[in-house]
């Protein structure tokens, strides 16, 4: 009896042992490393294998097999190991499963990383673009980086900004980065990559009209370099015929010439040569509403539409940024850029020549400022108010003017009108310009500024009078009078024009934000998919 309870109690536990191992079982995951492929692979999962790769590794029993030679780690994640099992060896087992481990997926991912590299194919070489037009920009190392600080020399000073604007722009080692002022370097980098001007809608026209703005420049001390766009405007008309012809009507047109002396006719032939194409026979019509040979660039806008309606019809287009080529068209006519700057583009602008090209930027127009003009009945001719002039000036009055038009600028800038008085003060040409052609000029400043205007100076070379007066807000006709000045002004100016005998007339309107455009085309421009402004 006792030989039977002590089998039957060994039976109990051999059960509960084999109880033990089979539920331990169901928790264990093999993860099978082939020792040649390097494949791994989770087999036998009950749960989550990432999951059971999360637990701490309990124990790990590493077995190799003779002939499949696949290296088994089994991890566990309970505690089924019983007290005689060797913890040094089961801690030194799973460091060494460990290490194999990692040596694999090392060699496995090198593998990988060298079997793309020698299956992607090398990028394809750089191909030329069509050359078709004028080059205009060509940068074939434009990245952005920045290794060594670069050392300019006095003679690179004086080039700088003249053809490429690259002193805009920090360099070194063959590379530039921009600042956010260097627009027009930004913009030829956006081009680059283009090398030259595509010829898109460059199919000639058969007729062209362009609306031009008149201009008001030697802006106080600006001589020869400030001017503003002024909202009065002339069309022009200009269309393929058989016989030569030139008529006009409205301000000066009878003055106007009719044969190829006049600035319009000039326009169209630099604009045929920049297109390398003969001038054809052609019939120009010219409605103007800016007053001829008053000091209000005229004959600028009549070389600014010139040369934009012969591009038109030539069918050619020009580069503006970083080379501003119909800029350099129009003021090689003129010889100055204070009136065609403001005729190309609106607004209050400064040109200069940097010594390669002329260069222009716009200045802010104050809000609700008005122009209040008085235009004499009597013309101005430019060349005999230039040779009032002396050929020489002090420093004192060179000090004079350049502090003027600083003060001008910064005016401009912060909105300030009230310091515009001090700003348009000048003594390299309205003193002696005053005093040899228009005595009226200073008496009349005076009682413009005395009736509220915030400056008055001689427009262009003369014979007109800009006053500048603030307070406009929306459309003048809806606005009560007493917060505007415009009206006072003029009636003031007009009074001083009587007292010197001066017949005239006042007129009212504002600085203008746009310069030339094209009007009218045939063929035109606009198509069935898209429409520009005024069906154009």
């Amino acid at each position: 009896f006792g030989l039977k309870k002590e089998k039957e109690s060994e039976t109990r536990k051999q059960k509960r042992k084999t109880s033990r191992r089979s539920g331990a079982a169901k928790d264990k995951k093999i993860l099978y490393i082939h020792k040649h492929t390097t494949s791994l692979s989770f087999v036998d999962t009950y749960s989550d294998p990432f999951l059971s790769l999360s637990l701490f590794v309990r124990s790990c029993v590493v077995e190799r097999r003779k002939k499949t030679q696949i290296l088994h780690i089994y991890i566990k994640n309970e505690i089924i190991m019983s007290g005689k099992s060797n913890n040094t060896q089961l801690i030194t087992t799973a460091i060494a499963a460990a290490t194999t481990g990692a040596i694999l997926t090392y060699t496995a991912l090198k593998y990988k990383s060298s079997k793309n590299t020698s299956t992607t194919p090398p990028p394809p070489p750089p191909t030329e673009q069509d050359v078709k037009t004028s080059y205009i920009y060509e940068d074939p190392a434009h990245d952005v980086i920045i290794s060594q600080p670069l050392k300019r020399t006095s003679s690179d000073l004086n080039q700088g900004q003249a053809g490429d604007g690259r002193l805009n722009a920090v360099e070194g080692a063959g590379r530039t980065i921009l600042f956010p002022h260097s627009h027009e370097e930004k913009m030829k980098r956006r081009i680059a990559s283009r090398v030259a001007v595509e010829e898109d809608n460059m199919t000639p026209r058969n007729s062209v009209t362009v609306r031009v703005p008149a201009t008001s420049a030697n802006f106080g001390p600006g001589y020869d370099c400030i001017g503003m766009a002024v909202d009065l405007w002339s069309e022009v008309t200009i269309e393929r015929s058989s016989t030569f012809q030139i008529t006009a009507e409205g301000e000066g047109a009878d003055a106007m010439p009719t044969d190829e002396s006049n600035l319009l006719v000039t326009g169209v032939k630099a604009a045929f040569d920049a297109a390398k194409k003969p001038v054809p026979i052609l019939k120009y019509h010219v409605v103007s509403r800016i007053p001829y040979a008053r000091g209000l660039g005229s004959s600028s806008a009549a070389i600014v539409a010139g040369i934009i309606a012969g591009l038109v019809l030539a069918g050619h287009r020009l580069p503006c940024w970083g080379s501003e080529a119909l800029l350099q068209i129009a003021a090689s006519i003129e010889g100055h850029p204070d009136n065609v700057a403001p005729a190309i583009y609106g607004g209050i602008q400064i040109g200069i020549h940097n010594g390669t090209r002329w260069v222009t930027e716009r200045a802010p127009c104050p809000a609700g400022m008005q122009l209040v003009m008085f235009i004499p009945d009597f013309i101005g001719k430019t060349s005999s108010a230039r040779n009032v002039l002396g050929p020489e000036i002090s420093r004192e009055d060179a000090a004079f003017n350049i502090s003027r038009a600083a003060w001008l600028i910064h005016a401009l800038c912060m909105g300030n009108l009230d310091n515009l008085k001090v700003s348009v003060q000048d003594k390299m040409h309205q003193p002696q310009r005053g005093k040899a052609l228009y005595p009226y000029l200073f008496p009349m400043i005076e009682a413009a500024e005395d009736a509220g205007a915030c400056c008055g100076y001689l427009s262009g070379a003369g014979p007109t009078v800009m006053a500048l007066t603030s307070g406009a807000s929306g459309d003048i006709f809806t606005q009560r009078e007493k917060e505007r000045t415009d009206k006072a002004v003029a009636k003031a100016m007009m009074s001083t024009a009587k007292k010197f005998g001066i017949q005239g007339r006042i007129v009212v309107t504002q600085a203008s934000h746009e310069g030339a455009r094209v009007l009218k085309a045939d063929p035109p421009f606009s198509s069935d998919i898209f429409t520009y402004r005024d069906e154009v």
